[in-house]
């Protein structure tokens, strides 16, 4: 999320080659690649120039079904956490084969509130509180450490899970309770950014599946209907 120092994108591209990935993705602003980047690539050249860049963080992740934060801050947010010890677990539980988004803010800021909001889970870092915040290509490197690891395990056999939904499906179910609690005026007191982001929160902080998706449109869905045919 929006990378202020362009030297950060070698140093994660170098990272990301080291375990598999191809390409990265960047939301804008973010620096462009420059000298000192492909420097610190170090034989990740391809990668670094296949980044792609995104205006939003909901588009960035919208094709994935896990989206997991990353944060060393403590009480920021109520996302479901998760310790760095507790991802081999949490990706079990998601699925082995499912994609996984990672995001890591900015250098200087970290992610926002709303970005946190639209979080699977958010996974604190376990540093030192007293020195919290790390190298932006150091929490990569960490973080891709371990889910390499999981990934490189062999999946048990048994009934293949119900598809998880991909964010951007979330994310419409979201609009379209956001219609209903406006039609129910759940909004009457104001605070609505403050409460579709809780709702949100309660929606998307856990894998959640196509179908439970539906049934959430499908509710959304039938409040409106049914105040459609008390207002004819």
């Amino acid at each position: 999320m929006r990378p202020q120092n362009a030297s950060n994108l070698g140093s994660v591209a170098r990272v990301a080659r080291n375990f598999g990935l191809r390409s990265l993705s960047v939301v804008e602003p973010g620096v462009p690649a420059d000298e000192e980047s492909s420097r610190l690539a170090a034989g990740a050249d391809e990668v670094l120039a296949a980044i792609r860049r995104f205006a939003t963080l909901e588009e960035a992740v919208a094709a994935y079904p896990i989206v997991v934060t990353t944060s060393s801050l403590r009480g920021r947010g109520r996302a479901r956490a998760i310790e760095l010890r507790e991802l081999p677990g949490f990706l079990a539980e998601a699925g082995n084969g499912n994609p996984v988004a990672f995001v890591f803010g900015p250098e200087r800021s970290g992610l926002t509130e709303d970005e946190l909001a639209r979080a699977s889970a958010c996974l604190r870092l376990p540093t030192d509180p007293d020195f919290p915040t790390m190298n932006l290509s150091h929490a990569v490197a960490i973080v891709l450490a371990v889910a390499h690891a999981i990934r490189e395990e062999p999946v048990g056999r048994g009934l293949p899970p119900d598809p998880l939904a991909a964010a951007s499906e979330i994310e419409a179910a979201m609009g379209h309770w956001d219609r209903a609690l406006e039609a129910i005026d759940f909004y009457d007191t104001g605070h609505r950014e403050q409460s579709m982001r809780d709702w949100r929160r309660l929606v998307a902080g856990r894998p959640i599946t196509e179908r439970d998706v539906a049934i959430l449109r499908g509710v959304a869905n039938r409040i409106l209907v049914t105040l459609k045919r008390g207002a004819d």
